[in-house]
C-alpha cells in the first residue's frame, strides 16, 4: 500500500496555502491558510469514518511566518554549534586523557551524535528557544491573547524537532510531523 492511503504511525501534515495576491487596503495584512491534518491512531484511506483523523486551517500572518522561519533557522543554527563544540570538546578531553596516559593503546571510539538524540541547551540557547515556541504557540492559538510565553519547552529538543518546526513553517513544502513529543505539542495547540 502506499504512503498516501496508509498512515501506519500517528502524524501531522501541514500544507500551506499562499492565495492570489490582490490589492489589498493598507490596513490589513497578508495572510496565508495552514491546512493540517492529523491522525491519532494508524489508519487507512478506506476507514474514513474513523473518530482519530482531525483537519483544520488557520489563517496566519505572512510576515509572522516569515520572521518565525528565521528565527527558528537562527535556533538550528545554534543548537547545531552547539553539538559541535560540545563534541570537539569531548574529542580534546579523550585526546587529552590519552596523552596523560600511555599505557592507554585503544581510545573508545566517538559516537557522533544523531539527530534524534536529546540536546542539552545552555541557559542562552534555551531562552532563544522559549522564545521561538511561545511564537509558535502564539500564532497556532484559538485565541493569541491567552497565549503566554512559555516558561518551559513542551517537547524533547533534538535537532530533528527543531529541524521538524523550522520545516512546518516551510510555505513552499511544508512537512510531516510523526509521534512524538512535537506531534503531542503541535495537537494540543491545533486541537
Amino acid at each position: 500500500e502506499s504512503r498516501a492511503t496508509v498512515a501506519p504511525d500517528k502524524e501531522i501534515n501541514i500544507q500551506w496555502y499562499i492565495p492570489p495576491m490582490a490589492k489589498e487596503s493598507n490596513d490589513r495584512e497578508t495572510k496565508v491558510l495552514l491546512l493540517y491534518a492529523y491522525n491519532t491512531n494508524p489508519i487507512r484511506i478506506s476507514d474514513i469514518s474513523s473518530t482519530s483523523m482531525f483537519s483544520g486551517y488557520l489563517w496566519i500572518p505572512l510576515a509572522r511566518i516569515i520572521s518565525l522561519r528565521e528565527k527558528l533557522s537562527d535556533l538550528k543554527e545554534q543548537i547545531e554549534l552547539s553539538m559541535q563544540a560540545s563534541k570537539i570538546f569531548s574529542t580534546s578531553e579523550r585526546t587529552s586523557f590519552h596523552e596523560q596516559n600511555e599505557t592507554l593503546k585503544i581510545i573508545p571510539s566517538f559516537k557522533p551524535k544523531r539527530s534524534d538524540a536529546k540536546v542539552h541547551l545552555d541557559g542562552k540557547i534555551e531562552e532563544i528557544a522559549k522564545r521561538c515556541l511561545s511564537e509558535v504557540k502564539a500564532l497556532l492559538s484559538v485565541d493569541p491573547a491567552l497565549s503566554s510565553p512559555l516558561t518551559e519547552i513542551p517537547f524533547d529538543v533534538t535537532l530533528q524537532s527543531i529541524t521538524n518546526l523550522k520545516d512546518m513553517f516551510d510555505l513552499a513544502n511544508g512537512c510531516i510531523i510523526s509521534d512524538g513529543s512535537l506531534f503531542n505539542w503541535m495537537i494540543s495547540l491545533l486541537h
